[in-house]
């Protein structure tokens, strides 16, 4: 099929351009099959191939088969396409381009992001390495490493290279928290936060040692908080071997079976233990790619390259909804209508788009609310 002579809905042209524009590194066939791979998605709920195809062989009224090898070739490598101009999909330069879309949908004037990374696992198949922005209690996904599950070695690199693939995507004037959970703790990753004008909020273990500065006893970590309702946070060298300076914020607040250990660089009069709780919002974000959202769980896929350039359309899909269901939300509440409680921004915004659908209409993509979260010193609600 000559997808540069594939007709498009108007809907559907109208989120072929956004992308072009947002993702300009792509080819012409790349950014219409992603289109129709993201706009499947968002309408059937469901990244299998099967379905998207069949949504799309009756969107443009093609043969099916035509449709799923269309698909197919987005996500191919090179060596495996047909043709003669075969061109393998880089999704690196997509990491970038993507962020740099959400940084251009903030609203101003809050500069203030912040980042997660973590892991997510599918069965006994596939480690997802990935880093998201964090908002309104969901998870935006902007770069993103597949490798095999139980694969032995370090993570290092692939953080690295993900990181480095961001470096130049926010603006130096804005201020971008990166929170990890203590699984992913290591010095080296919070110097590379650091080297890039981010700030880490990474959480540790309580076990081992910290001294606070310019005294030379150390102390165990786990005495920082005793109990439920304490909080702490001071200057420090934290471990005897492989020492860190930074900032130590300690809050075991009512609830938790334990308290938070965090560290950071910022200042003690500039930070807040309670921003390292948008950090649990990407196991939301999680539960969106897969049972509460696109199905990702359900994927046949074994080759990791091959899942990383279908989580490209996952991405493009969740980031559209979110800002959809955002600006939705906000509509309601300004036109008097009120708040869909209990109703998340990432499935008002599926059930907008399906609701424009029925009536004709067509879903733009407006603005991300930004909230200046850092001068409230309180994470965004």
């Amino acid at each position: 099929m000559n997808t540069q002579a594939m007709a498009l809905p108007k809907p559907l042209r109208q989120f072929y351009r956004t992308i072009r524009t947002n993702l300009p590194h792509l080819t012409q066939p790349q950014a219409k099959t992603l289109a129709l791979w993201s706009d499947a998605i968002i309408h059937t709920g469901t990244c299998g191939l099967t379905t998207v195809a069949t949504y799309a062989a009756l969107l443009l009224r093609q043969p099916q088969n035509t449709l799923r090898q269309r698909l197919r070739e987005f996500y191919k490598d090179a060596a495996h396409k047909a043709g003669t101009q075969r061109r393998e999909l880089d999704i690196t330069p997509c990491f970038a381009a993507l962020l740099r879309w959400i940084v251009r949908l903030w609203t101003p004037p809050h500069k203030c992001l912040a980042l997660a990374l973590d892991a997510t696992t599918l069965k006994q198949r596939f480690t997802v390495l990935s880093i998201s922005v964090l908002y309104q209690h969901r998870a935006i996904p902007v770069a993103w490493k597949i490798i095999p599950a139980n694969q032995p070695g370090s993570w290092q690199p692939y953080w690295e290279a993900l990181l480095e693939a961001l470096r130049h995507a926010i603006p130096k004037d804005w201020t971008v928290l990166v929170c990890a959970d203590r699984g992913l703790y290591a010095k080296w990753l919070f110097e590379r936060i650091v080297s890039l004008g981010w700030h880490p909020l990474l959480r540790i273990n309580a076990q081992g040692w910290y001294r606070q500065a310019g005294q030379t006893t150390y102390q165990r970590l786990a005495s920082v908080v005793a109990q439920a309702g304490m909080s702490w946070c001071e200057r420090v060298v934290c471990f005897k071997e492989n020492p860190l300076e930074c900032t130590l914020l300690a809050s075991w607040e009512a609830g938790q079976s334990e308290a938070w250990l965090i560290v950071t660089d910022l200042p003690p009069e500039r930070t807040c233990a309670r921003w390292y709780g948008m950090r649990a919002w990407i196991e939301s974000g999680f539960a969106d790619l897969k049972r509460r959202g696109w199905q990702w769980h359900k994927t046949q896929m074994v080759d990791g390259e091959r899942a990383a350039r279908v989580w490209l359309a996952l991405a493009v899909a969740t980031l559209w909804v979110v800002g959809v269901g955002s600006e939705a939300a906000q509509r309601r509440v300004a036109g008097g209508l009120g708040r869909c409680v209990g109703v998340s921004c990432f499935r008002l915004g599926r059930l907008q788009m399906l609701a424009a659908q029925a009536r004709g209409e067509w879903c733009a993509l407006g603005g991300l609310v930004g909230m200046d979260w850092l001068g409230e010193r309180s994470p965004p609600v």
